[in-house]
């Protein structure tokens, strides 16, 4: 079916601006991701997955200006023991990286295997992203594919002794970043990949995967500081049996951010939680949009989003959980909240189950509203002043979601950056 006029011209005026790499293993994928993003058009805002999101700034052939801002404390995860891969809006730095080398670990650049006619990311470059436009297109994931010209292939074959560091550095105001990695953990390993920082004025980031029977990958992810960025990311997973996935986002900051998880649980036993928090202040928008698929029997998901919202701020969340015939013994839970403190900020919530199975446990919630008054007059009424009272009750609101991260220092360093933005901005 022909593309209807307006998306066709917004298209072809992205594209004309953009050169693909074609070199390599990842030719071919490149070559179909391109030839998706033709079909689909980019995304619109009568596309059902964007009527709370408007794509004009993502999709624009040049990117926003977006200063960028020095917050005068240390970056996220300073104080971890941790091997650093640094990326400067979207290109890597060989000198404020450490060496590529861990135990356990090969770590290789996108360009450097693009290089290579047979790599073992020729296997899953692209892979996960196609399978995870159905039934859902994700237009700019496929932009993603045919476009990103850096980034890193991870395979995982053992349990290294430290996380591996993915920092996104913001130099140019009017840098457009696109980065693609792709990650594969082989059975029995386990691995915790760590991100944070601005990236660039406008960032898009494509996030691949893969988990063998056996294997565990912890994630955790911040971003923030440079307030005028624009940002959309996507990250797919599939999990093979009796594997493990646990990602946690902290967003502060940032004009546009739009956050896609899209999951499959292949392997019988998986589990795959998936959980943020953000906190946002006047010219702020924020989208969660989770798909989380059941394939398989005895798996267990959960969606836990915390959203505190302010002068004039927005929060999105879109969330579903898919359970196709013969998953039974299911577990699904998705839970997203938001704590509004004045009248003028909004949250929009389309929460979704789909279940094709009989012998199933899965809910799905969400609730919009203001601080507790009663408990706010309790911690009044104790000589907590007001300003405290608010933190206090706001950091509790989110402890739900903070509580996803198995790590509890990275959990504390979490907790320890959101006070912070609170007392700054109270």
């Amino acid at each position: 079916m022909a593309l209807p006029a307006q998306k066709l011209t917004a298209t072809e005026t992205l594209l004309s601006s953009l050169s693909l790499p074609t070199a390599g293993c990842t030719r071919a994928a490149r070559e179909a991701a391109l030839a998706r993003l033709q079909e689909m058009g980019v995304p619109g805002r009568r596309d059902e997955y964007w009527k709370y999101t408007r794509p004009d700034t993502l999709i624009a052939p040049e990117a926003p200006s977006a200063a960028t801002f020095d917050a005068g404390e240390p970056m996220m995860f300073d104080a971890v023991e941790r091997l650093k891969i640094v990326f400067v809006d979207g290109v890597f730095d060989a000198e404020a990286s450490d060496p590529l080398e861990l135990e356990g670990v090969q770590i290789e650049r996108i360009e450097d295997i693009c290089c290579k006619d047979i790599h073992w990311a020729k296997d899953l470059y692209g892979v996960l992203e196609a399978r995870g436009q159905a039934p859902v297109p994700r237009p700019l994931a496929a932009l993603n594919t045919a476009f990103a010209a850096d980034g890193v292939a991870i395979h995982v074959t053992g349990t290294p002794s430290k996380p591996i560091s993915l920092i996104y550095q913001h130099a140019s105001e009017t840098s457009d970043a696109i980065l693609h990695h792709v990650i594969r953990v082989e059975s029995g390993a386990e691995v915790t990949i760590l991100e944070n920082g601005p990236a660039a004025s406008r960032f898009n980031k494509c996030m691949e995967i893969d988990i063998a029977d056996g294997g565990t990958l912890h994630h955790v992810r911040a971003q923030g500081r440079d307030h005028e960025r624009r940002a959309v990311t996507h990250i797919f997973t599939r999990l093979g049996e009796g594997s493990v996935y646990k990602s946690f986002t902290l967003t502060v900051n940032g004009v546009l951010t739009r956050n896609e998880q899209v999951i499959e649980l292949t392997g019988d036993d998986a589990v795959a939680h998936v959980a943020g928090a953000c906190v946002g202040d006047g010219d702020f928008h924020h989208d969660d949009t989770v798909f989380i698929t059941h394939d398989a029997v005895g798996c267990e998901s959960r969606q836990v989003f915390k959203k505190v919202l302010r002068n004039g701020a927005t929060g999105v969340f879109q969330g579903k959980i898919l359970v196709k015939p013969g998953a039974q013994k299911t577990d699904g839970y998705q839970i997203s909240q938001s704590l509004l403190l004045d009248d003028d900020s909004q949250f929009l919530a389309k929460p979704e189950l789909e279940i094709y199975a009989d012998d199933v446990a899965c809910s799905h919630g969400s609730t919009s509203g203001a601080i507790d008054e009663t408990a706010l007059f309790y911690l009044r009424s104790r000589g907590v002043p007001h300003k405290e009272a608010t933190n206090l009750l706001t950091l509790a609101f989110l402890a739900e979601a903070v509580d996803e991260i198995e790590d509890k220092s990275l959990a504390e360093d979490i907790v320890s950056r959101l006070d912070g933005w609170l007392a700054r901005r109270t």
